[in-house]
Order: structure tokens, then sequence, then C-alpha cells
């Protein structure tokens, strides 16, 4: 009977395990990871630069949007993270934990925690939460290497981590170092991983975050930043001891990543931005600071505007250690290097940044699509149109290569989705936003535009029609149609060709040329077209709907050459079939 005892006890524990993983892989498959949404953070945030560790403890506020009860809820954090204990209503909660694989995280998994409720949550009920969990944040490329990114290429571009000289860690999509939920995404599945990290910022759009930092060491005492509104900074001194507070809060998260930095900073206060820099780099600081001040009229002119000027934030700089590190902008603040000599990027970034400070705005497509709007009217401002048009033209391709893998998917829905009012596609509302203001500027002019930038208010913008009502009224124009292709649905991009070009000679010995314009694509656009003859260029401008043909007439003063179709402010999917070569007979 001994004998069978002990075989039997480590078959039943062997049955208990499995039959733990079988739950544990039920729960992972059937949980809703999207049902909630968190809409409150209350975080104490403790940061050990010596040990690269982070330790959190506080509560989470979350509800069910989903249409029906949960019975689980999903946590997670980075990978390097672990969890330590979770609550509800003051007794442990039960929970397991895995590794979770996704690339919202610089190490390419989650750390996630699948919580047992104690009762069904109901749809749109809450519940609070004490968790705690801790770990290191060391730095990591797995996600970018595993995909053939070359290993020090990729330290340039996920450069997160609490190191013992300097720390810069951002939020979802580099670091998660506050609790979310998302579905997996990879890097290696097309725009996944930017769909997933949209949704969850459109979810999270009005949730509260407050965050306690501090961190502890010995030696000199570094400054700890953060990007929240009015942070709030204590130091507190023993002996060869130091701990630094800040005090963060993110009244709406909107599309702000909250973020954090440690190091030796001095800082340079050159209103209209704040910089703090790392020792021996002031000149770089106060290049930077000069960009800004000359940014600082163009910016003022198109969007000083749209709110009172007690309420604009000021910019801020946070130099970035590793001097080949990719700048990074969230909220009003920026982390960057300041070792660049080329003034034309200070001057780039400047307009981009104080754009975000000056016109907030909780959709994207406005918000970002603005600042890379202000950015190609600097290059204007500089150079000219041409100038400007090339500096758009960077993004095109991007733009071209997005639509062609959304139209792969053949799916109506899909489209719909990924309307400017709605994507999480980076090349959306950034780079196709940028040309739809573009695009509006030159339909309805700089006046009209300027005054419905300057009658907007975020807290007005509460129907998607709210920003095209302004430009209409401004403007005396219907752009019903242009809003409904281009921003309320993605209808891909058109597609111009002359079908023809017919020559008339008149009494003066000129030329009227008659030309009719199709349009291949699935979008309408107004669009420049150009006639060149001997001696000169005449241009009028076109509506052309999509799947559609319109006719114009240009006249020449000398032999007629050429149409040219778009001079590159319309976003085509094709320019190869822009020119067209006019034959005149004797």
């Amino acid at each position: 009977m001994k004998a069978l005892s002990s075989k039997i006890g480590p078959l039943l524990c062997s049955l208990c395990v499995l039959c733990a993983l079988c739950v544990l892989c039920d729960k992972a498959l059937a949980l809703d990871r999207e049902a909630f949404t968190f809409t409150k953070y209350d975080l104490d945030v403790r940061i050990e630069p010596d040990q690269q560790r982070l330790g959190v403890r506080g509560k989470l506020t979350v509800r069910n949007d989903s249409t029906t009860p949960q019975a689980d809820l999903a946590l997670q954090v980075s990978s390097s993270l672990d969890w330590r204990s979770i609550r509800i209503a003051g007794k442990p909660a039960q929970f397991v934990t895995h590794e979770y694989t996704s690339d919202v995280d610089h190490t390419g998994a989650l750390s996630e925690a699948v919580v047992s409720l104690p009762h069904d949550i109901p749809p749109k009920s809450t519940l609070e939460i004490e968790i705690g969990y801790e770990g290191t944040i060391p730095l990591d490329v797995t996600r970018l290497t595993r995909i053939g990114v070359p290993e020090d290429k990729a330290k340039h571009t996920d450069w997160d981590e609490i190191g013992k000289s300097f720390s810069a860690v951002r939020g979802i999509g580099y670091v998660v170092w506050y609790p979310v939920a998302t579905e997996a995404a990879s890097l290696s599945d097309g725009n996944s991983v930017a769909e997933t990290i949209g949704r969850w910022k459109a979810r999270e759009a009005q949730a509260e975050l407050k965050a306690k930092l501090t961190n502890s060491g010995e030696g000199v005492p570094t400054l700890l930043l953060c990007n929240g509104e009015g942070s709030q900074q204590a130091q507190e001194r023993m002996s060869k001891h130091f701990a630094n507070t800040t005090e963060c809060r993110y009244p709406t998260l909107g599309m702000t990543v909250p973020l954090f930095a440690i190091g030796s900073y001095s800082g340079l206060d050159k209103p209209p931005v704040n910089i703090s820099y790392l020792a021996d780099h002031k000149s770089g600081a106060e290049n930077y600071a000069l960009a800004a001040n000359l940014a600082a009229p163009l910016v003022k002119e198109w969007f000083g505007g749209s709110q009172p000027a007690t309420d604009i934030r000021r910019a801020e700089v946070i130099e970035l250690a590793d001097p080949d590190a990719a700048p990074f902008e969230s909220g009003t603040m920026l982390l960057t290097p300041l070792v660049d000599s080329d003034s034309r990027l200070y001057l780039l970034r400047a307009v981009h940044q104080l754009t975000h400070a000056a016109f907030p705005s909780p959709r994207p497509w406005i918000y970002e699509g603005l600042a890379h709007f202000a950015q190609s009217l600097e290059r204007e401002q500089q150079n000219g149109r041409h100038a400007a048009i090339d500096f758009m033209g960077q993004h095109r391709a991007a733009i071209v290569d997005t639509e062609k893998a959304i139209a792969a998917e053949h799916s109506q829905t899909t489209a719909a989705g990924e309307s400017l009012i709605n994507t999480g596609i980076e090349e959306f509302y950034r780079s196709k936003a940028m040309y739809v203001w573009w695009m509006l500027r030159d339909m309805v002019g700089d006046d009209a535009l300027k005054k419905a930038l300057a009658a907007y208010r975020a807290d007005d913008d509460k129907e998607t029609a709210y920003i095209q009502h302004l430009i209409e009224a401004q403007s005396k124009r219907d752009l019903e149609w242009f809003f409904d292709e281009w921003v309320y649905r993605d209808h891909g991009l058109p597609d111009f060709h002359v079908e023809s070009a017919y020559p008339r000679s008149t009494v003066d010995g000129h030329s009227v040329v008659t030309i009719t314009i199709e349009n291949l694509g699935d979008a309408g656009a107004e669009v420049p077209v150009s006639l060149r003859f001997d001696g000169g260029e005449a241009t009028k401008r076109l509506e052309v709907r999509a799947k559609s043909k319109a006719v114009l007439r240009l006249e020449a003063t000398g032999t007629p050459q050429e149409i040219r179709i778009n001079d590159g402010s319309v976003p085509e999917s094709d320019l190869a079939n822009d020119s067209y070569k006019i034959e005149v007979k004797p």
C-alpha cells in the first residue's frame, strides 16, 4: 500500500498541474481582453536606477464596455515585470500569470495576469482593483531583431531603459510600465501593432492617470521628469542618499503616451520652450531654443487662436543620452538628442511641437495631421511651395502602400474602420491627414482656413462633422463630398490621367486647349492642371470626382507643349500618368 501511495501522490500532483494548465488555456482562449476600459489609474511608482528596477503599487478602475457580463479580466505589463498582488474589495483575487507574445512592448511579450472576478461584471458596471508588480526595465530590442532589424540600428529606435546614469521610458507601444489589456499584435503582421495600439488609445481617450514617481539613489541627485500636466517635484536628501518625487497627472490620456526620464539635467527656460539638457550640451539646447523662436510666429499665425493664451502649455524638450536616438514626442514634450548640427531639423521639430502645444484636439487626424501640415507650411515659408510639396512627398509612398494593404483585404468594414476619424494607423492620421489639410487649404484659401481653425475648440468637438462645418462657414463652400471621401470613409486614393486634349487656334493667334481629365481612382479631389507652352504656363484647378471625368479649357499664348496634372499636392496612387505631350499638327 505504501508503494502504491508513493506512486499515486506524484500522479495526482501532476494531474492537478495539468488541470490548472487546462483551466488557464481555456480562460486565455475564451478571454475578451478588450472588454474592459481602464477609466482611472492611481499609481505609486518606485524607480531604482542603480538596480534598473521598477516597483508599482496602486489602484485601477475598469468598466465593462462589452455587451455581455464578464467573469474574467486581463491585466498586462511588460514581460520583464512580475505580478505580485491583485486585490478586489480588500481581498486577494485569484489570478494566473503567463507570458503573452505581443509587440506592443519592446521585449516582444507581456506578463499577463488573468483575474477570476468574484462575480460577473455586467455591461457598463465598474470595478476597483488594487495591484502590485515589479521588475527591471533593461534596454531590449527583441521585437525588432526578430523581424530582421540589425541590433545596432534597433537600439536607436527602442532606446527605452532604466539605467544607472540615465533613464527614459515611454508607455504602451514601447514599454508597458502601467497596466493595459490588448489582443496580441506582431510587427511582422502588417499594421496589427498600430491598429491594436490605436484601439487601446481610442478606448482610453478619457481615462485619468495619476502617477507618483519616486527615484532614489546615492551621489549627485538626478531630475525625474514626466509629460503629465502640472507635474510637481520634491527632493529629499539624507547623507549620501537622495529621493526625488514627481507627481504626474493626466486628466485625459487622449493621444498622450505617459513617459518619464531621469538624468543629471540642467535647465534652459527660453519661451516658448523649456529645455532640459545633459552636461556639455548647452549649445545644442540654445540652438533648439533659437529654432523654437523662429517657429513661433508661423504657429501663432495659423494655430494661436484655438484656445486662450492662459491655457497654452509650455513646450518641453528633454535630451536623450544616445546622440543617434530617434526623437519621440508625446503631448507637449519632445525627447530628442541635442547634438544635431542641422538647424532645419530643429526647426521642423519645433514647429511640430509648438503646434501641438497651441492646438489640442481629441481627434488624432486633427491633432497630428495639423502638426505635420505645419511642418509643410514651414518648408513653404523657407523655400517655397515646391519645397513644401517635396516634404509631403516623402510620406506619399507609405500612404500608397498602406492603402494597397487595406484594399487587398477586400473588406468594406475594414475600409470604414481605417477612415481618418477612426484609424489607428500612423500613416493615415499623420501623413494622409497632412495632405487632407493641405488640400483643404488649396480649396478654401488661407484666410478661410485660418479663421476656421481659430474658431475651433477641443471641448466642443463632439460630432465628427464639427470641423467640417467650421470650414464651410468660413469658405461658403459645400465640402460634404470631400469629407465623406477623405475623412469619414477610406475610399483609397485618386488616379488622374489626361484622356484627351484638343488645341484650337483663336483669331488673335493664341490657342485654347480643351482637356478631359479622368479619375480612375475611388476618391475624388480638386487637382491643379497646368498647360505648358512656348513662353509660359497656365494653371487652373479642377474638381474630378471618383471614377469620373471633367473638362476644362486653358489658353496658351504660345505653342502648346505639355499638360501636367497635379503638382504633388494631392496624394495619388500612380504619378506616372500625370503628364501628356501635345502634338500640334501644322
